[in-house]
C-alpha cells in the first residue's frame, strides 16, 4: 500500500510549518511537510533535464513513452552522467572515512597519541560534515547548486592537501575538521539535487542507485588504503584523496549543470532560512523520520570508529584482513539497497520495508552485544564479522528509505531539508564515534552497546513520531 495519497494538483506547493494530529499540512511560514504518493511515479525535473518530459505533457523520465529517436538516447546519456556525477559526490565522504580506518592503530603510533585521541580525528569530520551542511544547504536554495558545491570543493582539495602534512594529532584533528565542513558540500546539494529532479517512487529508487554507485567506495576504499600502506604511511592516504578530489572537482565544473531554476531559489537572507528550518522541525513526520535515519547511521559510524580496533586489535586480524571484511559488508549494504530499489519500491510500503530493516539493525545489535559480553562463551571474529555483516547489510533498507519518507514531504526546500537530514546524521554520528572507544582497545562491548542503544532509539522514534499506521489507517478509509 502506498505510504501516503495526492494527486500531483495536491502535491502543488504549499507553503507550511507542521503538521496536525492526523499529518495533514497546517498552512503557515515558509516551510513544511507535503504529502506524496510513492507508488505513482512522478517526475519534476525541468525540461532538459534528466527525468524531465521531452514535450508539455509527456509522461515519465528520461528515455520512457514521451521521449523518442536522438532524444531519447541523449536524455539517458544525461542521465547517466548526472547520476555518476551525484554517486561520486556521495561517494567521497565515505571515501574520505574508509580509506583512513585501517591505518587509525599506524597513526596513532606515528604521532604518539592514545587511540581516543586518534578517533576523534574521525569526530572533527563527521562534526565538519555536520556543520557544514546547516551553511551550505540553504546557500543552494538561494544562489543554487553549483556555485556553492565548486566553493566547498575547492577547499575541501587544500584541507585534504594540509591533512596530509599535519605533524600533529591537534593538527590532524583541526584540518579533518575543516575537510568535513568542505565536503559537506557533496552530500547536501547531490540529495537536493535528486529532489529537484525527481519526485515519490523514482526518487526512492534513485536514492537506491545512488547507494549503488557510492557503495562502491566503502568496498574498494578500505582495499586500496590497506595497499596504500604497504607502500607509504598513512600521509599517503591523504594524497590520494586530494587527486580524488581534484578529478571529481574538475568533473563537476564541466559536466553538472544547475538544477534549480532562478525562478524557485530564495532571495531571503539567514532569518528566511532559519524559518525555513524551523517550518520543517515542526513537522512531526519529516522530525521522526530525520531523527530515525540519524540514529541508524550513528549505528554505522560506531561499526566505522570501532571496526579498526576491533578486527585488527582484538582478533588479531591484519590490515588487508580487515579491509577485505569491511568490502563483504559495504556489498551486503549495496545488495540489500539494490532489492529495495529494484525489487521493493513501488510495490510494498516505504514504511513497511524501513521498518522491516530497522527490526533487523536491532537484532544484530543485540546479537553482537551478547557475543561480545561473552554470553555464549569465547567467540571468534567469523560469529562477529557475520553479526557485522547482517547490520551493514540492513542498513541498505533503513537508508535510503530513510532519506526519500523524509524528502517526499517537501519540493520547495530541498537544500534547508538535505542539510537538516545530514546535519542530524552526521552529528550524532559524531557523538556514537568516541563513545566507542571509551573503554580502551581491549574490548568490543562499548561498540555493540552503542549499536543497541541507538538502534533502540531509531525504532522508537519511528513508531512514536513516524506513527506509519495513521497514514496507512487514513488511505483504508480513501482519506
Amino acid at each position: 500500500m502506498p505510504d501516503s495519497g495526492g494527486s500531483r494538483a495536491q502535491r502543488a506547493h504549499i507553503p507550511t510549518t507542521g503538521t496536525g494530529a492526523d499529518d495533514r499540512p497546517v498552512p503557515h511560514g515558509d516551510a513544511g511537510a507535503l504529502s506524496v504518493d510513492p507508488a505513482a511515479p512522478q517526475v519534476t525535473a525541468p525540461a532538459g533535464l534528466p527525468g524531465a518530459p521531452d514535450r508539455p505533457g509527456g509522461p515519465g523520465p528520461s528515455g520512457a513513452p514521451g521521449l523518442s529517436g536522438p532524444a531519447a538516447k541523449a536524455a539517458r546519456r544525461t542521465g547517466l552522467l548526472v547520476t555518476m556525477v551525484l554517486g561520486g559526490l556521495t561517494a567521497l565522504p565515505p571515501l574520505s572515512m574508509d580509506m583512513y580506518l585501517p591505518a587509525l592503530p599506524a597513526v596513532t603510533d606515528s604521532l604518539s597519541a592514545p587511540a581516543a585521541t586518534i578517533q576523534l580525528t574521525l569526530t572533527a569530520c563527521l562534526a565538519g560534515m555536520a556543520l557544514g551542511q546547516l551553511v551550505v544547504g540553504p546557500m543552494s536554495d538561494r544562489w543554487g547548486r553549483r556555485k556553492p558545491l565548486l566553493l566547498g570543493m575547492v577547499v575541501y582539495v587544500l584541507a585534504t592537501a594540509i591533512c596530509a602534512l599535519a605533524p600533529t594529532a591537534e593538527l590532524l584533528i583541526g584540518f579533518r575538521l575543516l575537510q568535513g565542513l568542505a565536503g559537506a558540500a557533496g552530500i547536501v546539494i547531490a540529495r537536493a539535487v535528486v529532489r529537484d529532479l525527481y519526485d515519490g517512487v523514482e526518487m526512492a529508487r534513485f536514492f537506491s542507485t545512488l547507494m549503488l554507485i557510492s557503495g562502491v567506495a566503502p568496498v574498494i576504499a578500505p582495499v586500496i588504503g590497506g595497499q596504500v600502506l604497504r607502500i607509504t604511511d598513512w600521509r599517503g592516504i591523504f594524497v590520494v584523496l586530494t587527486v580524488v578530489g581534484i578529478v571529481l572537482t574538475l568533473v563537476v565544473w564541466k559536466w553538472l549543470h544547475e538544477t534549480l531554476p532562478p525562478a524557485d531559489r530564495h532571495t531571503g537572507g539567514v532569518a528566511d532560512a532559519l524559518r525555513t528550518m524551523r517550518g520543517l522541525l515542526a513537522d512531526r513526520v519529516f522530525t521522526g523520520y530525520m531523527v530515525a535515519g540519524g540514529l541508524a547511521f550513528a549505528v554505522l559510524f560506531a561499526y566505522i570508529a570501532a571496526s579498526p580496533f576491533v578486527v585488527q586489535e582484538i582478533y588479531g586480524a591484519s590490515p588487508q584482513t580487515f579491509s577485505l571484511l569491511f568490502g563483504l559488508n559495504s556489498i551486503g549494504l549495496i545488495t540489500v539497497g539494490q532489492i529495495n530499489g529494484k525489487l521493493l519500491v513501488g510495490r510494498i510500503s516505504l514504511d513497511k520495508v524501513l521498518g522491516f530493516g530497522l527490526a533487523v539493525i536491532v537484532l544484530a545489535a543485540v546479537a553482537l552485544l551478547l557475543m561480545t559480553t561473552g554470553v555464549f562463551g569465547e567467540v571468534g571474529l567469523v560469529p562477529v564479522a557475520a553479526g557485522l555483516f547482517v547490520l551493514m547489510s540492513a542498513m541498505g533498507l533503513a537508508m535510503p528509505n530513510t532519506n526519500a519518507q523524509a524528502l517526499m514531504r517537501t519540493k520547495h526546500a530541498a537544500g534547508s531539508a538535505s542539510a537538516l537530514l545530514g546535519t542530524s546524521s552526521f552529528l550524532i554520528g559524531a557523538v556514537a564515534s568516541p563513545l566507542v572507544g571509551i573503554a580502551g582497545e581491549d574490548t568490543a562491548v562499548p561498540m555493540a552497546l552503542v549499536q543497541v542503544v541507538c538502534a533502540v532509539a531509531a525504532v522508537a522514534c519511528f513508531l512514536l513520531l513516524c506513527r506509519p499506521w495513521q497514514r496507512a489507517g487514513r488511505e483504508a478509509g480513501g482519506l
